[in-house]
C-alpha cells in the first residue's frame, strides 16, 4: 500500500489529476461569480488565489516529471492547501462572528505590490462582497464551509502522498 501511494507521485497522470481538480474549482468560482452573481469578497479571493497555488504547483510534475519538478510542486501545493485551509476557516470565524462589527475584513486585496493580482485581472480577482454575508449555501454549509472541507482534502492528500514517499525511502 505505502508503495501504491509513494509511487503516485512519479506518475504524471496523477499530478493531472490534481492540475484539473483544482482547474474545476476555478471554473466552479468563477461560475458562481459571472453566472449566478455570487461577489467574491477579500477572503474569497485569497482562497481562489490558494486554489490557483494548487493548480500551478501541479503543471511541472504533470509536464515534466523528475525530482526538481516534484519537489517543486510539493512545496507549492502544501503550502496553498495549508494557507487556504487557514483562510477559509478564518473566512468562517468572520461569518459566524457573535459581534459582526468586530469581524471585518479588508477591501482591496493585500497582494504584493511586484504582483497586483485585483488591477491586472479585475474579473478573477477583484473583491466586491462582503465576508459577512452568506449568500450560498449547500447541505447547510456555506461556501467557505465547504473550501474548509476542500483544502482539508487537499492538505491530507498532501500530507499522506509526502508521507509516503519519504518512509519508502526510509525502509530502501
Amino acid at each position: 500500500m505505502l508503495t501504491k501511494l509513494s509511487l503516485l507521485a512519479t506518475d504524471r497522470r496523477a499530478w493531472g489529476l490534481l492540475f484539473v481538480s483544482a482547474l474545476c474549482l476555478e471554473i466552479s468560482a468563477l461560475y458562481f461569480q459571472h453566472v449566478t452573481d455570487l461577489r467574491p469578497c477579500i477572503m474569497c479571493i485569497y482562497q481562489r488565489t490558494a486554489v490557483f497555488g494548487i493548480m500551478f504547483a501541479a503543471m511541472p510534475a504533470m509536464l515534466v516529471n523528475n525530482l526538481i519538478t516534484r519537489l517543486i510542486g510539493y512545496i507549492g501545493w502544501g503550502i496553498s492547501a495549508i494557507w487556504g485551509l487557514l483562510i477559509a476557516m478564518e473566512h468562517v470565524e468572520i461569518q459566524t462572528a457573535v459581534n459582526p462589527f468586530f469581524a471585518t475584513c479588508e477591501f482591496v486585496p493585500n497582494f504584493p505590490s511586484w504582483a497586483p493580482l485585483h488591477e491586472w485581472l479585475p474579473n478573477i480577482f477583484g473583491a466586491t462582497g462582503d465576508c459577512g454575508d452568506i449568500n450560498w449555501s449547500f447541505f447547510d454549509m456555506s461556501m467557505p464551509q465547504w473550501m474548509i472541507v476542500i483544502f482539508a482534502i487537499y492538505s491530507a492528500i498532501w500530507a499522506v502522498i509526502l508521507l509516503s514517499r519519504v518512509l519508502l525511502k526510509r525502509s530502501l
